[in-house]
Parts: structure tokens; C-alpha cells; sequence
């Protein structure tokens, strides 16, 4: 059962409707890296399309039909509440997506000199191939929280006349035994070490610098940054790939870029909740942090910020029970908006093609994901899956189902079992991907269109 390339559906207008939504998608992830970056730009978008924050909604009293609402927790993660004509105990639509992304974090005590280069230590965070990262330009983005309870912004790479970074590899005429070993261990995680100097600093007459390049570096961060060694006691700061998203291919039909897992799904997301008008069910939009690390933490799916935001928005709806809340999750729908791994030719045996993602098919729907026997998996019930097939087929959304691989090669988890613990009925959904967890991945321009539909389609459905 072959589905259909979008392609070759579209008229001239509604290309241009796929490339203009495209370039703005292209744009906010080469703007948008990290978590933060990511939840700060949802927020302001939201602010434009009239979305008030959940104090501000507590000072006006009651909430009604129509209005908007945000909250957010640490500015990692994100809900946006459009609320429908429908109490809210009779459920919510649901769009989930998290805005973390596989990269290098800077240790707590990174910066150090070694034969007059200076280095940052770093801790890789989500599922990557080491070996992907190295010989790279890098950027750093991130925070630095100073005791007087200041914060520093950092962003260090991605404007033109901005210095990169990069963590180097060896040269190929003495890599011998280093080409012997096996993949996973070709780059170790205690070898990711960023290059950032090289410059000693000028010593003066009285004293002599022992480690004089570490301290040209520091010299710099305190004369631009206002910050010392000590800071990055306090600091969150993230190692990227530099430079922009770029449009692939003679047809400009695909974008690479750092990110698409899972920007790719939660910016259309996005746009389809600031979008939605007139909903009868609350719609909700939930961009989420620590995805790629199990969903841990105060940021992440299995923290109560969800379940508490949903409770203060029925105790402002008149709608304040603890059955109330219980009623409203387990009635609600939910599309796990996530990617997919996209079919490659170059490795096709690693699929089952029959069940797998094609690029230029529409988006992905992943009845279960979780590895071999379905572990740790959500398996969304046949009468959801017919509710989605029924909603996409009238909103005329490209769909395609896969697994993720063939059966014993592997897997992969979303936060879908998550909310799915509420009893709610969940389902994964996004964008098929190339090159997933690499530093510059590949997607589809046609399917990111077809995802924003089906995002928009879910939304109105009563």
C-alpha cells in the first residue's frame, strides 16, 4: 500500500505556500538552537497573538471561551491554552513537542589549558555518533547566572563576524590504530573537548603566567561578559553546530539544518495553536525540554508542570475539582509530535520498506514506537488511529504510518507514553528525518507543509 508523493498534488499556489512556510520554519531554527532560545521565541510569538501568561489570567478572574493563556517553567518549557466552547472536563486536543536537541553541554569546570591551546570540557547530552561532532564549526549559546543574581547571555558563533569553535580530530596519516577501533569508541565522550584559544596573555615584569592562554581567554570573558572562572559554577551553556539551516538539493525541496529533531514538529505546532480560531475543544500546545535525555526533570514530561498548569487553567474556568482534572486528561486526545526516521536508500537494510517513511510522502503516524518487543512503548488503540485517519482524509493531509526500523535493529521513545498514562489516547506524529541526531539533519519541505495541516486539522476537531 504505497502512498502518494505530496509533490505532485500541489497547484503553483500551494507550492508556494509550502516554500514560504518552509522559510520561515528554516529561519527560526537556525534563530532558535537551543531550549531556551526556543521557549523565549514561543512565548513572544504567542504575546503577539494576543496569549496572556497564567498570572496575568489569574489577575482578570475567570477564564471564557476564546481566551488565550501561556505558562512556562524556567523558560525550558512551555504550554499555550486556547480555550473551547466545551467545559474542559470533556477534554483537550493536544499538540506535544520538545524543543531539546542532541549536543554538547560545558561541564561546571571546563576551561583548561594543555600545551598553549585553551579547551572547554563537555558532556555530550542525548543519543549522538561522537565521531559526527569533531572537526565541525561550533557555536555556544546558553546562560550565566552570576551570585548577584544577574544573568548573562551568551551567543558566540552563529553572527558572520563571530569566532567559532571546534573539537578536533586527528589527521589521517597517523590515524592507523585509531581507524581499528570500533565506531562507538573511534571519538570518546572524554575527548569531545572544545577548542576556543591560543593566544597567551601578555605577562608582566613581577609575575609569570603558568597557564597564560587559559587566562587570555578568561581576560576576554570578563572584558566582554563581565564574568570569571567561578561563573561557570552557574552556567548552562550549550555547544552547537554554526551557521544557518540551508535549503538541499537543486530543487531546494529539503532543508538542512541543526535541530529538526524536534523543531520540526514543534513549530508547526505552534503556528497551528496561534493560528486556531473558534476551537470547541481546548487546544493546547506543549513544547517541552529533556526529550532527548528520558524526559526527566523538573522541564520535562514526567515533572507535574503539565498536569498543575491544566489544574490552575479548570480552577480559573469555574471548573476546580480533582475529578474534574482527572476527567479532562483521560477524555483528551493527543498527537505526539515528534520525527520520524525517514527512509534512505544509502541504508535501506535497515528498514522494512513496506512500514517505513518516505520523504515528500506527508507526515508520519507511529501507532507504537519503543524497541524490539515494543518496549517502553505507547501502543495508540485501532479506534484513535481511525479517528486520525478520518480527520486527516477530510482536512486533506498527506499521511504515511511506519516503525522505526525493522523490528530488531533498534528503537526509540517519545513523551507519547507519558501523557498516555493519564488514559488519554496518543499517537506520535511529525516529519520524517535524515540523518536524525546528527549535527545537521534532512528533512522534507513537503512533509513539514503536510504536518502543519494535520496540526491545524487535529486542533478543530470536536
Amino acid at each position: 500500500m504505497k502512498r502518494k508523493n505530496a509533490w505532485e498534488s500541489y497547484s503553483e499556489k500551494e507550492r508556494n505556500r509550502v516554500f514560504d512556510f518552509a522559510e520561515k520554519y528554516r529561519l527560526f531554527i537556525s534563530e532558535n538552537k537551543t531550549e531556551r532560545l526556543a521557549a523565549s521565541t514561543a512565548i513572544k510569538l504567542a504575546q503577539d497573538a494576543g496569549y496572556v501568561s497564567l498570572d496575568e489570567a489569574r489577575k482578570r478572574g475567570k477564564l471564557a471561551a476564546g481566551d488565550k493563556v501561556y505558562a512556562h517553567i524556567f523558560g525550558k518549557s512551555v504550554l499555550l491554552a486556547h480555550i473551547g466552547t466545551k467545559p474542559l472536563e470533556d477534554g483537550l486536543n493536544i499538540l506535544g513537542a520538545h524543543i531539546d536537541s542532541p549536543r554538547l553541554d560545558i561541564k561546571q569546570n571546563p576551561l583548561f589549558e594543555q600545551e598553549d591551546l585553551a579547551l572547554l570540557d563537555t558532556h555530550y547530552y542525548g543519543g549522538i555518533k561522537k565521531y559526527q561532532w569533531v572537526t565541525l564549526p561550533l557555536a555556544l549559546h546558553g546562560v550565566v547566572a552570576k551570585k548577584d543574581g544577574s544573568l548573562v547571555q551568551i551567543h558566540i558563533g552563529d553572527n558572520p563576524e563571530d569566532p567559532v569553535f571546534c573539537v578536533t580530530d586527528l589527521l589521517i596519516h597517523l590515524a592507523q590504530e585509531q581507524m581499528q577501533k570500533k565506531a562507538n569508541v573511534v571519538v570518546e565522550g572524554e575527548q569531545l573537548d572544545v577548542l576556543v584559544g591560543g593566544i597567551p596573555l601578555a605577562q608582566n615584569e613581577d609575575a609569570e603566567e603558568k597557564e597564560a592562554v587559559k587566562a587570555g581567554v578568561l581576560r576576554i570573558l570578563n572584558d566582554r561578559y563581565g564574568i570569571d572562572e567561578e561563573d561557570f559554577l552557574s552556567a548552562e551553556i550549550e555547544v552547537v553546530p554554526a551557521g544557518d539551516a540551508r535549503n538541499l538539493g537543486f530543487d531546494s525541496s529539503m532543508i538542512i539544518g541543526y535541530g529538526h529533531d524536534d523543531r520540526s514538529c514543534a513549530y508547526p505546532s505552534l503556528i497551528a495553536q496561534l493560528e486556531a480560531q473558534d476551537l470547541t475543544r481546548t487546544g493546547i500546545c506543549l513544547l517541552v525540554d529533556k526529550e532527548e535525555i528520558g524526559s526527566v526533570g523538573a522541564t520535562g514530561m514526567t515533572s507535574r508542570f503539565f498536569e498543575n498548569t491544566i489544574a490552575e487553567l479548570m480552577h480559573l474556568a469555574g471548573e476546580d475539582t480533582n475529578l474534574g482534572l482527572r476527567r479532562c486528561l483521560a477524555r483528551s486526545n493527543m498527537l505526539s509530535s515528534d520525527v520520524s526516521a525517514g527512509f534512505d536508500p544509502s541504508y535501506a537494510s535497515a528498514f522494512e520498506a513496506k512500514n517505513a517513511a518516505f520523504l515528500g510522502r506527508g507526515i508520519v503516524f507511529n501507532k507504537f514506537t519503543g524497541s524490539r518487543g515494543k518496549s517502553g512503548s505507547n501502543d495508540a488503540n485501532a479506534e484513535y488511529m481511525a479517528t486520525i485517519r478520518h480527520i486527516m482524509d477530510e482536512a486533506g493531509v498527506y499521511f504515511q504510518t511506519a516503525e522505526l526500523g525493522k523490528v530488531d535493529l533498534g528503537g526509540g521513545g517519545t513523551i507519547a507514553y507519558i501523557l498516555a498514562e493519564y488514559g488519554m489516547n496518543v499517537i506520535d506524529a511529525g516529519v520524517p528525518v535524515l540523518n536524525m541526531h546528527s549535527p545537521w539533519e534532512i528533512l522534507n519541505k513537503a512533509d513539514l507543509y503536510e504536518a502543519l495541516k494535520a496540526y491545524r486539522a487535529f486542533l478543530q476537531y470536536a
